[in-house]
């Protein structure tokens, strides 16, 4: 008995027994990866905020007020995403929980979100501190930044920057207690022979992360440093326009954009 003709049927059924489920809402995954349809339109674009920071706003500008009051040392952003519903559910599971598969979805949005205003001739994912990458088991950045790079022909580097200093938590500090936990929390370990570089973080809060690594790549000679972030948090009180996440699982599938290029 010839075997081949059941094989499309076997490899049907393979496919519908292991298709993924989606890991915000655990409805089908959609095109073979953990989110479904109706939670991937949730996904919030960064596609009005303040052109300096990516701060979420209601009227894209230049500059916001905290911009205006500091100055910021690198030269261009691309943030593409608000870090909103379902971002923070995905988020959550990639740096607290242990999910490499939720980082994957992560990856995968922002493959598809378009590309930075400017590329870069190096990505240098932010480092951890080796006490917090032993216990995480890998660094969220690096993670991001891996597809990424294969993705836009970018090479990455995780050996120029080291996390020198282990900080506290950064989750619930304000800005100017930000700044202040992370300042000398990292060296420059090997000097790239690259001229432009673009710092690349998971999420982007208040900037200071990304401010003092990319004020540490610019003294240290790098003459042009942006900084690149999967998703930025809005404003303490700013109002979001947007989806909000469904009750039970779905059944059915001017100034410069923060969020890059269209896809």
């Amino acid at each position: 008995m010839d075997a081949s003709r059941y094989r499309p049927w076997l490899n049907a059924a393979t496919r519908f027994l292991l298709s993924p489920r989606c890991l915000v809402c655990e409805a089908d995954g959609m095109d073979g990866r953990a989110l479904c349809g109706a939670c991937r339109s949730g996904l919030a674009r960064n596609d009005v905020c303040c052109g300096r920071c990516a701060v979420p706003l209601p009227v894209a500008v230049a500059e916001c007020d905290a911009c205006r009051q500091r100055e910021r040392p690198w030269a261009d952003l691309w943030v593409p995403f608000v870090y909103t519903w379902p971002i923070d559910v995905l988020e959550a599971r990639f740096k607290f929980a242990g999910s490499l598969v939720a980082g994957r979805v992560l990856a995968d949005a922002w493959l598809a979100a378009g590309q930075p205003p400017t590329m870069p001739e190096l990505i240098l994912p932010v480092p951890l501190h080796t006490s917090r990458l032993r216990s995480r088991g890998y660094n969220q950045a690096l993670e991001l930044a891996r597809p990424l790079g294969r993705h836009l022909g970018i090479p990455v580097r995780h050996d120029v920057l080291s996390r020198v200093k282990r900080t506290a938590a950064q989750t619930e500090l304000d800005a100017l207690t930000r700044a202040r936990n992370v300042r000398g929390a990292f060296d420059v370990r090997r000097m790239p022979p690259q001229r432009h570089v673009a710092l690349l973080d998971d999420v982007m809060t208040t900037g200071a992360t990304l401010g003092e690594c990319a004020q540490l790549l610019i003294e240290a000679g790098i003459p042009r440093v942006d900084v690149w972030a999967l998703a930025r948090t809005p404003a303490p009180g700013m109002p979001l326009t947007g989806p909000a996440p469904p009750r039970s699982p779905p059944t059915t599938p001017g100034p410069p954009s923060c969020s890059g290029g269209t896809p």
